[in-house]
């Protein structure tokens, strides 16, 4: 109800706003611009900005991601640097442009993104383009699309879709990464022999016909046309025929050091400056509980921890930014400390054997009070298991307003992964406590009556859908645990939102910030490659291998629900993919049940238990499959919250957590669980 509320009254707001750019923003648009380095110092020199590019004209940055919006840093991790232009960039109510000054500081983009262009008549059947269902044929040698390493030659995967959300005059293509892209690396997009309905031959434009004969009509057009050549002969270098060619391009992702320095620079600094000792925290309020009064819960501790902010304003609130020193990373203005909340519940089960603490993430703009939940508290008493979460901040139940204003205009996006990160190390610095001698058991509200520490064990994650999805980049940065149970969850939101339930609220806003549905499409890629910095999609590649700096490998259980119609089962696939392609438990569905024509492609199958490393595991509540549509599934029970009142789930998960095995507990069976009220 109070998202309702808070959208409402945004929607009122920008109804009664005057369609008037502020002052300065005529001038703004026509500035030379500078961007900033990977690491956010300001670079000096750099040449203007392209604007648009004329190789397809539907929209001004398409096609994206695109090389095209880039130029040579030779301070960067991939010597490019993101360079868009505020003419460029999509407007607010057609008229206020996005300031591309965030992600100037970028050295290439999403390692998720899709690619964007739009194709007037295409139908990707006739055209046999790889649909969701299909993604092995993306990597046919004569696929009418290819998504090449540029150095390599390396094919990546995917599956290509039209944008069903839109009219057809205004339909993208959407060519979508089925595991994400190698950070720092090049690729090339080659469209080929594509056809409309009637299998006709879609010719390239005229302004492509001129750029590939070398007799363009000069400037933008002849600049484009060099780089466009270029491409042709990398493909064709690479053995590629580029025959029947509709359209060609390149782009470059942005490099791990790009994704990853600011969160890991947080962590590194803040652990540094805390040396030896445990955080300091505050107990504000301890409940204890009879039996009457909750037949699962011993003890409910909450207060704060006093975590080093690296925001901009004091304490960190809602809309705040990362403050950074001169070498372009997070600084901590002297005297600035997140006070962050936790909550710990501590199980009756401990009076007998201290429980294993376990870090608990909450799910979508949600609190730590999750953890109150009747089937957490049952299962933290069935499984010696303390819960203590603290709030995802940038997207919290405090957070809501913000989050609904940025969609409004997304110039100020930044502040949603900015005070996620800021979140990464409040959740790092409460599992610090709980496993430091002088933190939480050091404490009376930590032990029994009779001293005895109520802690015991190590260290593990949990976190449910939005906890399952930053759990991933958490798991990532953490040194204090090596095994994260992640429910429900998924990479990369530009895939995400359209294809969940709870996205339907949120989109009142962009339809009337961003009524434009193509448009839209570019607003969601261009705020996934600030987001990468603060979700899952930028973290995914480095927590079972590759692990970042500093940092141990991690394992990972990765719960599935089948059919779930607010994390998408194709999102939490391409993760499982990029995690390092973590087995899936086999038999994971009764046959019949997922239409592809290779259920779960190119992840290994799972066989043997207790496994000793990472797993995926599906679990069956009875749901419709998804629609094979960038569109949420609506048919059916939701089986998203239904593995935390599984048994077996439950008992997989906690297992899990403590020994790092995945048991077997579906006897040799596909997991099903009844529908949960």
């Amino acid at each position: 109800m109070r998202v309702r509320a808070v959208l409402a009254a945004l929607l009122t707001a920008a109804a009664s706003a005057s369609a008037v750019a502020p002052a300065g923003a005529e001038a703004a648009a026509g500035t030379t611009v500078t961007g900033t380095t990977g690491t956010g110092t300001a670079a000096a020199g750099t040449a203007a900005a392209h604007v648009c590019d004329p190789a397809d004209t539907a929209a001004c940055m398409l096609p994206f991601p695109n090389d095209w919006f880039t130029v040579p840093d030779r301070t960067t991790a991939t010597g490019r640097r993101v360079n868009l232009s505020p003419l460029a960039t999509p407007r607010a109510g057609g008229v206020v442009p996005a300031d591309p000054a965030q992600w100037n500081r970028g050295d290439g983009f999403s390692p998720g993104s899709a690619m964007l262009t739009r194709i007037p008549g295409l139908d990707l059947a006739r055209t046999g383009a790889a649909p969701i269902t299909d993604m092995a044929r993306s990597l046919d040698p004569d696929a009418p699309i290819v998504l090449m390493d540029a150095r390599t030659g390396e094919r990546r995967p995917y599956f290509a879709e039209l944008d069903v959300n839109a009219p057809e005059s205004r339909r993208l293509l959407l060519v979508r990464p089925a595991r994400n892209f190698r950070e720092g690396h090049r690729y090339l997009v080659l469209l080929r022999d594509l056809k409309d309905k009637d299998g006709h031959a879609l010719q390239p434009t005229p302004a492509v016909r001129r750029m590939l004969s070398g007799r363009p009509l000069g400037g933008t057009e002849r600049e484009r046309g060099i780089a466009l050549r270029r491409t042709v002969r990398e493909l064709n270098a690479h053995h590629v025929s580029t025959s029947g060619l509709y359209l060609a391009w390149d782009f470059t992702v942005a490099s791990t050091r790009n994704l990853t320095e600011r969160a890991v620079h947080m962590r590194d600094d803040a652990f540094r400056k805390l040396g030896s000792r445990a955080p300091a925290f505050t107990v504000g309020k301890v409940t204890d509980f009879t039996t009457g009064q909750d037949p699962y819960l011993a003890r409910r501790v909450e207060g704060t921890v006093d975590v080093p902010s690296y925001l901009d304003l004091p304490g960190g609130p809602p809309g705040s930014s990362l403050h950074f020193g001169r070498d372009g990373l997070p600084e901590q203005i002297p005297g600035n400390v997140q006070k962050a909340n936790f909550r710990c519940n501590i199980p009756r089960s401990a009076l007998d054997e201290p429980a294993q603490p376990v870090l608990y993430g909450h799910g979508l703009m949600g609190s730590a009070s999750e953890i109150d939940s009747e089937k957490l508290r049952r299962a933290s008493q069935q499984h010696d298991l303390m819960l203590c979460a603290t709030d995802w901040i940038g997207m919290s139940q405090g957070d809501i307003a913000n989050v609904a204003s940025v969609l409004l205009n997304v110039s100020r996006f930044n502040t949603v992964p900015d005070r996620q990160q800021q979140s990464y190390l409040d959740f790092l610095f409460l599992g610090r406590d709980l496993v430091q001698p002088k933190g939480f058991t050091a404490d009376a509200a930590f032990r029994a009556p009779d001293g005895r520490p109520l802690i015991g064990g190590g260290l593990a994650y949990a976190g449910a859908s939005q906890g399952g999805i930053q759990g991933t980049a958490l798991t990532a940065l953490a040194t204090d645990f090596r095994r994260a149970a992640l429910i429900v969850p998924g990479i990369n939101y530009s895939t995400m939102l359209n294809r969940s339930v709870d996205f339907a609220q949120y989109e009142t806003l962009l339809n009337v910030s961003y009524p434009d549905k193509l448009e839209q499409q570019l607003v969601l890629n261009l705020i996934q490659m600030l987001w990468d910095r603060g979700e899952g999609d930028g973290y995914a590649a480095h927590v079972t291998r590759d692990p970042l700096p500093g940092t141990p490998v991690h394992r990972v259980l990765v719960h599935e629900a089948f059919g779930d119609h607010q994390v998408a089962n194709i999102a939490t696939e391409v993760m499982a993919r990029t995690l390092g392609d973590v087995p899936v438990r086999q038999p994971a569905l009764a046959p019949g049940r997922k239409p592809d024509v290779t259920p779960f492609w190119a992840l290994p199958s799972l066989t043997r238990f207790p496994h000793a490393g990472s797993g995926l595991v599906i679990w069956d509540s009875g749901t419709p499959a998804p629609p094979t549509t960038d569109t949420p599934n609506t048919a059916g029970h939701d089986p998203h919250g239904d593995t935390r009142g599984s048994a077996e789930a439950m008992a997989q998960l906690a297992g899990f957590l403590r020994t790092g095995l995945i048991a077997d507990t579906c006897a040799g069976r596909p997991c099903t669980i009844p529908p949960q009220g």
